[in-house]
């Protein structure tokens, strides 16, 4: 009964009419961005975050989290219609839904992608309302040592399940808590990595990291390879699946459910590594798997039910524990302190609106992207047309203003304009700039967790392996790591799915 309770909570906030309001903003901007290739919803949440200082706690995050499961059901419409993935799960659906659209079925691949979304997205979020509680509670007894080895946990983790080079990765969380380390010291106050810059005393501002390595660095690198799109947008008829194509994708969607709940809490790229999982079992499963990349609907449901099964479960280690599994969660748990919370277990108990608001928001914004989606598809791709010349200026100027907008602090804009140009020359030496967000938001906790169990310990680092759940945690990140340098793991870190026409 407690869970019924706690829910209809979390209804009384989610239905409150300006909840519902930010949700459908937060759903239309996220199917926005994920039908445009380039943008992404790392770079929208981070060029929002500013706006969401005005805004109440639970209308900011409710906005926030629509953005991200969002374009997650964006990015599908024109990889099926196009071939143009607009979000990097959604590349998988492109191989069968293109091929699908190409012999006229759009709109069952459309369909599918759609239903299946929100069924998986409806039962990760009760799992996300069931599992969650209990985790929290699970984490209130962890002590310093215990955080210290989870957020190594996370780390390391997050490097294994990267895409290309382990030692570039590890290079990023370096980079990443480096950053996180400039300003005072937490124990002493003593100024570091100042430059003799007053306004770094505090650090780096976190809207000004984000904005520019995923913001400004994707526009520079969006701008350098635009090519001409060629957009024809054809009327899109018969949406609805018949009873072999109902039949087909029932399984599929229940594993793909199943499989992006699983790999959603994991850190890194949960969402993407469920998709690829999800098209390679069921091409294995299937008893016609010629048909696959020819235009299979089990290779649209699959992956389509695992990446937005994965974006709600990712919520779960940032609710209970605090921890972000990606940078999108890593952009959430900024968002958290711009309200003034410290995300985490006591979330719970001690925000019990705003954290069941959550959860149940999640459920609004399934029904409202089934109602979204499919009857604007047209203006959907029509958006494809809009050059990058002429839409970006107006999104860096937004993103200025509204980073200016949180300190009044000109100085928070040149670091826009700074970590912009860091993050294109990493993306240009072939470094990722996720690992790097996931550093700088975690650098802070493991220092703060670390100098805390050394004092409690008065010196003793054995206390890290001497508590057995640390040790466990310790122990796990360690055979992450090795398995991640694994010369077969290493190898298919390299793939990719290469689509042949």
């Amino acid at each position: 009964m407690d869970i019924i309770a706690s829910l209809g909570l979390g209804f009384s906030v989610a239905l409150d009419p300006t909840n519902i309001l930010y949700c459908f903003i937060g759903v239309l901007l996220g199917t926005v961005v994920g039908c445009l290739p380039g943008i992404g919803p790392t770079a929208t949440i981070a060029m929002l975050l500013p706006i969401t200082f005005s805004l109440s706690p639970a209308g900011a995050l409710i906005m926030l989290a629509g953005i991200y499961y969002g374009a997650q059901y964006g990015g599908s419409t024109t990889a099926i219609l196009i071939n143009l993935p607009g979000e990097s799960s959604s590349a998988v659906t492109a191989i069968d839904g293109y091929q699908m659209a190409k012999r006229g079925r759009a709109g069952p691949a459309l369909a599918t992608a759609a239903l299946g979304s929100f069924f998986a997205g409806t039962v990760a979020t009760l799992l996300l309302a069931f599992f969650a509680p209990p985790l929290a509670r699970a984490a209130l007894n962890f002590g310093a040592p215990e955080y210290f080895a989870l957020i190594v946990l996370g780390l390391l983790v997050s490097i294994a399940l990267a895409h290309g080079s382990i030692l570039k990765a590890l290079a990023m969380i370096v980079l990443g808590l480096l950053l996180g380390m400039v300003g005072q010291d937490i124990y002493t106050g003593q100024p570091r990595f100042t430059l003799g810059f007053r306004e770094l005393y505090s650090g780096l501002n976190f809207v000004s990291v984000a904005v520019g390595v995923f913001g400004v660095a994707e526009i520079l690198r969006n701008l350098e390879n635009e090519k001409e799109r060629d957009v024809m947008v054809k009327a899109v008829k018969n949406l609805w699946l018949s009873k072999d194509d109902i039949r087909r994708i029932v399984a599929p969607v229940l594993r793909g459910t199943a499989l992006g709940s699983l790999l959603g809490v994991l850190p890194g790229g949960g969402h993407i590594l469920s998709s690829f999982a999800s098209y390679s079992a069921e091409k294995r499963l299937s008893k016609t798997p010629e048909e696959f990349g020819q235009g299979a609907i089990e290779g649209v449901a699959g992956p389509e039910s695992a990446n937005n099964a994965a974006a709600q479960t990712s919520f779960i280690p940032l609710l209970t524990l605090g921890i972000p599994a990606h940078p999108v969660m890593a952009l959430m748990v900024g968002a958290f302190i711009l309200q003034g919370i410290t995300p985490g277990p006591n979330v719970i108990n001690d925000q019990p609106a705003l954290f069941w608001g959550i959860i149940a928001s999640m459920w609004v914004g399934n029904v409202l992207l089934v109602l979204l989606n499919l009857p604007l598809i047209g203006l959907w791709v029509k958006m494809l047309s809009i050059p990058y010349r002429a839409l970006f200026p107006a999104i860096v100027l937004f993103a200025c203003i509204g980073c200016y907008s949180i300190n009044q602090n000109i100085f928070d804009v040149y670091a826009i304009g700074v970590f912009g140009v860091l993050g294109y020359v990493l993306i240009r030496f072939g470094c990722e700039p996720a690992p790097l967000l996931l550093g700088f938001v975690l650098g802070p906790l493991l220092e703060e967790h670390l100098r805390r169990a050394m004092i409690i310990s008065r010196g003793d680092p054995s206390v890290f392996v001497t508590r057995p759940i640390s040790a466990t945690l310790l122990a796990l990140a360690l055979a992450a790591v090795i398995i991640a340098v694994l010369p077969g793991i290493r190898r298919k870190r390299k793939e990719v799915f290469v689509e042949e026409d």
